[in-house]
């Protein structure tokens, strides 16, 4: 017992309790704070830069998504002859609930286009190794394409305004560059003949043209609407010729990106949108190209199959199917206003819900499997063959 005493005092006399102003807990304070300040940073740069070497062009399918239901949300709120019942309810929708969908879209694009000039500016050779791969520079037609549908459905800019022209001119002049580029290779370099490196993909590009045409259409530039509208579908029939012949280029995609197949029906349900902009009137041309997005839809979804290996694990490619469906209901909705029959009110409403179903699934799943969306496996970044380096 009374070695235990004398221990507990030895103990007591050998602790001391240091002030908080003394000199010693200022530099522990100090030696503190710097092992902070030196922890944190590095984390946040490794952070970010994992974040830019897996993040690439593919991931502006979600905004081609939201910035396409935003036009098709603005389209049904908006002023119709359409007296159906459908028409009707979506009429009653608060134009609030338009304008958070709008901010939201313009907030992912907003996101996502601050994270491709990032990665612009630190990994200049990635964002080229994109350009020369046959799949990632079609995506580099997407943050311009959701740029201009999200223009056509803002509710603060309207046509035939000073701003919307710049705005036009800032998103369509990257369009026609890139056209330039790539038009230019499918028929003068060897390697890159068309007949070699189309794919699904390659279709992102002529809806670039046609949303473009559609834009500037909405605010009377007749003349260019017609000339990007023409551009565009040359290079279509040109292309869903050589896809339909099925050259190698056309088999050189992953399972895991089979979803872009739905591209085959987003051209032509775009294309007929963009004619009536610039007719006034979905005429015949608006219903035959209609009528053709429709058939090539309807033979993808008795393909279930083609699409079974790319389903088995949550990937950002599953974005894919919905700017098609949107665009697809988009169109059958402006069919629909035109022909005023019963049959085609049941169209608009089940492509409708189907659109809407998809999104908002889609976004669902995006949100409950945050840490699957930057992969280390992810298919797409190996498209590229790219080291991860760091900043």
């Amino acid at each position: 017992m009374a070695l235990t005493i004398i221990s507990m005092a030895s103990l007591r006399s050998e602790t001391q309790i240091v002030p908080v102003n003394s000199p010693q807990a200022s530099s522990f304070t100090t030696t503190v704070q710097s092992s902070l300040s030196a922890v944190f940073p590095s984390r946040i740069k490794h952070s970010l830069s994992s974040i830019l070497t897996k993040f690439h062009a593919g991931y502006f399918r979600i905004s081609l998504s939201l910035g396409g239901q935003a036009l098709l949300w603005k389209t049904l709120i908006g002023p119709t002859h359409d007296k159906s019942t459908l028409r009707h309810v979506v009429h009653m929708f608060h134009p609030t609930a338009f304008l958070l969908l709008w901010c939201f879209a313009l907030f992912i694009l907003s996101l996502l286009s601050l994270l491709y000039i990032l990665r612009c500016f630190f990994y200049f050779k990635m964002v080229k190794a994109e350009f020369l791969h046959h799949v990632g520079v079609n995506y580099l037609f997407a943050p311009w394409i959701s740029w201009l549908l999200l223009l056509q459905s803002a509710p603060f800019v309207a046509p035939k305004t000073t701003s919307y022209l710049v705005l036009w001119w800032f998103f369509a002049v990257p369009v026609v560059a890139l056209d330039v580029k790539i038009y230019g290779h499918w028929f003068t370099k060897g390697k890159k003949f068309l007949s070699t490196v189309a794919n699904p993909t390659s279709q992102i590009s002529v809806i670039g043209n046609l949303v473009g045409a559609q834009a500037a259409a909405s605010m009377g530039w007749k003349e260019c609407a017609v000339c990007l509208f023409s551009l565009g579908m040359v290079h279509y029939l040109v292309l869903l010729v050589t896809l339909y012949q099925r050259f190698s280029g056309s088999d050189r995609l992953p399972a895991m990106l089979r979803p872009v197949f739905f591209l085959f029906f987003a051209a032509p349900s775009v294309a007929s949108l963009a004619w009536e902009s610039i007719t006034g009137a979905f005429d015949t041309a608006s219903k035959m190209l209609f009528f053709l997005s429709l058939f090539l839809f309807t033979s993808l979804v008795f393909r279930p199959a083609l699409f079974k290996r790319s389903m088995r694990r949550f990937n950002v490619a599953w974005w894919a199917y919905s700017f098609p469906l949107t665009i697809l209901a988009l169109a059958s909705t402006e069919y629909a206003e035109e022909v005023k029959g019963s049959i085609a009110h049941i169209l608009m409403f089940l492509l409708l819900s189907l659109s809407v179903l998809v999104s908002l699934g889609l976004t669902i799943f995006t949100l409950l499997n945050t840490r699957m969306l930057l992969p280390d496996n992810d298919p797409i970044s190996g498209l590229y063959h790219l080291p991860i380096v760091s900043p």
